[in-house]
């Protein structure tokens, strides 16, 4: 925005901002006078005429891109609010300039680390993970939902390994538990073959 020069000042040309560090810093200009401050008014009069430049379909979607851009900051702050424990990238956003010459977000997306762990347990609690950040948002996308399928079928996997281990860890108690009863009843077996046999004595004549 350009300001109001002073003929003793040629090489000051700077924005409302940095006049306004350059005041806060202290520095002035010796045996000069001070600029003439800009009116507010003058940058509300400005904006004003550039909206006014704008047709009603150019604000139309102007309006259209804030309701995108909130959509989706708030899409992706959702996947990374449920992403503890997790290992997940920060959000990349993908921008529209507007009419208004302003960047707005009309996409972005999160990525998640789907990895196996080393044991099944791991696995299921991964998968969880990463079915809870996938379906964050109130709007799932279509990726979304895939990369909640890929951690359902994580946590499907792993609950088959849990349970064959359990069975088979039951299975192997069984067998040592009867192999020991079994092992108790040939001892006592050799135990009474081992004894002399029993005489009966009559004590009738």
């Amino acid at each position: 925005m350009p300001i109001t020069t002073n003929p003793l000042i040629k090489n000051v040309r700077s924005t409302p901002t940095a006049l306004r560090l350059a005041e806060t810093s202290g520095l002035q200009l010796a045996s000069q006078p001070p600029a003439k401050p800009v009116p507010v008014a003058t940058e509300k009069v400005s904006l004003h005429s550039k909206a006014n430049k704008l047709s009603d379909s150019q604000q139309e979607e102007i309006a259209s891109l804030k309701v995108r851009d909130s959509k989706v900051r708030q899409h992706e702050q959702a996947h990374l609010a449920a992403s503890a424990g997790l290992n997940v990238s920060r959000a990349a956003l993908t921008y529209q300039r507007g009419p208004d010459g302003v960047q707005y977000a009309v996409g972005g997306d999160v990525s998640i680390d789907t990895s196996h762990g080393r044991t099944a347990g791991e696995n299921l609690v991964q998968g969880q993970k990463i079915i809870n950040v996938a379906l964050a948002p109130s709007d799932p996308s279509p990726s979304d939902r895939s990369a909640a399928a890929a951690g359902q079928s994580m946590v499907g996997q792993a609950s088959a390994e849990l349970l064959q281990q359990s069975r088979q860890a039951a299975k192997t108690e069984y067998l040592a538990t009867n192999e020991h009863s079994s092992h108790q009843h040939a001892l006592r077996q050799a135990y009474d073959d081992s004894k002399p046999p029993r005489k009966n004595i009559d004590t009738f004549a």
